[in-house]
């Protein structure tokens, strides 16, 4: 578990979301293909949320204007967090984060059930977690 800070300088802790199906997605600004992929997630969350779906990014900036600007234009409307320490933070050393974008799926219990799950990879899982 750990905690870090949203945009609203609020804690939320990755425990917050037990019960819940989780996408835990590691992510910068100014990664290309992690901007790419957020469209993606955005089709993700839409269509499962209400099902028990839940993106959780941390985003790995250094730069508080550049996360701000990048969930607005990226309509990231999941809860995203960050201590902008970029990859020296200890989120990112805890889960062995060595490129981005890398995400791992948890189940409600809080276990890994998949991981790196990209583009039509993540619908399709999500669609046999949620039995669609």
């Amino acid at each position: 578990d750990f905690k870090l800070p949203n945009l609203k300088e609020e804690q939320v802790a990755l425990s917050d979301f037990l019960g819940k199906y989780v996408l835990l997605e590691f992510g910068a600004s100014g990664c290309y293909p992690c901007r790419v992929e957020n469209p993606n997630l955005l089709k993700a969350y839409q269509e499962y949320q209400k099902d028990g779906f839940e993106i959780f990014s941390v985003w790995l900036d250094r730069n508080a204007k550049s996360w701000t600007s990048t969930v607005e234009k990226d309509q990231m409307i999941w809860t995203s967090v960050s201590d902008l320490k970029g990859n020296n933070g200890e989120v990112p050393t805890i889960y062995n984060v060595t490129s981005i974008p890398t995400n791992y799926l948890l189940n409600p219990k809080g276990e890994v059930i998949a991981m790196n799950l990209r583009g039509e990879a993540l619908q399709t899982k999500l669609a046999e977690v949620f039995g669609k």
